[in-house]
């Protein structure tokens, strides 16, 4: 079990370790009233992600506050839509980075409002001038340590909605917030996961969804002559929250903008 704790209510203790050294992780899950969009898939990875950390979690237990959480906020947005976070920390004390043996996990719940939505004509992006580094033994954990992404989206303004984020080797990886989906004449084209900071729980649904329907996915390194060359038939930014999002303009680069993927990758028909 977990030491739980309501924003609404307060925050962590002062000696926090997810506070002092972010030493946890978080979930961010798009809710309909009392209903979470792929919320099940958010669990699983919060519960397994967290084991790899050396956090012990309970998948039940954690569904049990998802319930009580929408009990608790649901009513604060017209029954409409929400977001849920779920935020675990190992927990309070220890020496130093050295946890203290048994720490009981802290879990801290919040809530807030959707953000916009509405991108018809498809969103601008731009090349981030502050590079990704991927420790693979935390590669693909949405960790509390998440300084790179900070400051790349420092360099956001009012006429971009993402900035795409490269490794050491020039390689795109992702954004700020989001995951990378190219459409090629040869089929679909995403950064391997385990290159990734953040996996995605919407990358991997619209992954199986294509896959599903027969057509080729690929995971490879993709370059920016591959986002803004002849070869690109659409690229996509994928998130949980937000859904998919067409880009139009990539660093100043018209790119073609494709409502098909939107269509069917429809994220409320993944409410449960």
């Amino acid at each position: 079990m977990v030491n739980l704790f309501w924003a609404d209510e307060g925050g962590l203790p002062a000696n926090d370790r997810g506070l002092a050294y972010g030493d946890g992780l978080f979930e961010t899950i798009r809710m309909e009233g009392g209903c979470g969009v792929l919320l099940s898939r958010h669990l699983e990875r919060l519960v397994r992600d967290a084991g790899r950390l050396g956090i012990a979690l309970s998948r039940g237990d954690l569904r049990a506050i998802c319930s009580e959480a929408s009990a608790r906020f649901a009513g604060s947005f017209d029954g409409g839509d929400w977001v849920l976070k779920l935020t675990v920390t190992r927990g309070a004390g220890g020496r130093g980075y050295r946890p203290d043996s048994g720490m009981k996990p802290n879990l801290l719940v919040s809530s807030g409002a959707l953000p916009p939505m509405d991108y018809p004509s498809g969103v601008a992006a731009d090349f981030s001038r502050v590079p990704i580094t991927v420790n693979p033994l935390f590669a693909g954990i949405k960790s509390l340590n998440r300084l790179e992404q900070v400051m790349a989206a420092r360099e956001l303004d009012d006429s971009l909605f993402e900035v795409i984020m490269s490794n050491s080797e020039g390689h795109l990886l992702e954004g700020t917030r989001t995951n990378l989906l190219l459409k090629t004449k040869d089929g679909w084209v995403t950064p391997p996961r385990s290159s990734l900071a953040v996996a995605g729980i919407m990358r991997e649904w619209v992954l199986e969804r294509l896959r599903d329907r027969g057509e080729q996915v690929s995971e490879r390194p993709l370059m920016p002559e591959d986002l803004i060359g002849a070869e690109c038939l659409g690229l996509y930014l994928l998130n949980s929250v937000l859904g998919v999002v067409s880009v139009r303009s990539l660093a100043g680069h018209d790119l073609p903008v494709d409502g098909g993927l939107a269509t069917i990758c429809n994220l409320l028909e993944t409410l449960e």
